[in-house]
């Protein structure tokens, strides 16, 4: 954190705040699909939950965004009212840790398309091995829990990949993070499209 600019820590901050109550939302929409379709229900929009990890990665592109971001969105939303107490702050920081596993593996200097998909998978990995063994999938049929993780898995690329680059790339065209390494990397592909 000491190599960190305070405009990075505020925006990282920002980030948290907003998908803390993007979180909290998405709980409610999460019961309803588990009412609808039992456990595998929540699987299809698991990916959302990462979301601020590949977005604050993305544009800050330093080490322990991913974690960092992911951690302080779960502690507001726990003081926003979510009732889960610290084992929701354990499993964030656990899906925090599946992206951030993904970044440092190119050694936070790759934060291509397929890099944050990889990252949004991570942490679906990361949360479900987690989810396995606190949440009782062992005494679901294998076959169904192999399906969850594989939706996960998709719902991890999708909405938090995915998804987090469009709404990273999308803030990035307004100009509120120039100044920012996602800012930077844009120029920098500019000019080399323009040079091509």
């Amino acid at each position: 954190m000491k190599r960190w600019k305070l405009r990075e820590v505020v925006v990282l901050a920002a980030l948290s705040v907003v998908f803390a109550v993007v979180y909290l939302a998405f709980l409610q929409f999460g019961n309803v699909l588990v009412g609808l379709m039992g456990p595998i229900g929540y699987e299809f929009i698991f990916g959302i939950w990462f979301i601020v990890s590949i977005i604050s990665a993305y544009i800050i592109r330093k080490p322990g965004a991913a974690f960092l971001s992911e951690t302080m969105a779960a502690a507001i939303e726990l003081l926003m009212g979510n009732v889960a107490g610290p084992r929701l702050l354990l499993s964030a920081m656990i899906q925090g840790l599946g992206a951030e596993a993904v970044f440092a593996a190119t050694g936070w200097k790759r934060y291509s398309t397929w890099v944050l998909v990889c990252a949004g998978m991570g942490s679906a990995v990361f949360s479900f091995v987690w989810g396995f063994f606190v949440s009782g999938y062992a005494a679901l049929n294998p076959g169904y829990v192999t399906a969850m993780f594989v939706i996960r898995l998709i719902s991890g690329a999708l909405l938090a990949g995915l998804l987090g680059q469009w709404v990273a790339d999308g803030l990035a065209k307004t100009g509120v993070l120039r100044g920012f390494a996602i800012a930077k990397s844009a120029r920098k592909k500019e000019r080399h499209d323009l040079a091509g």
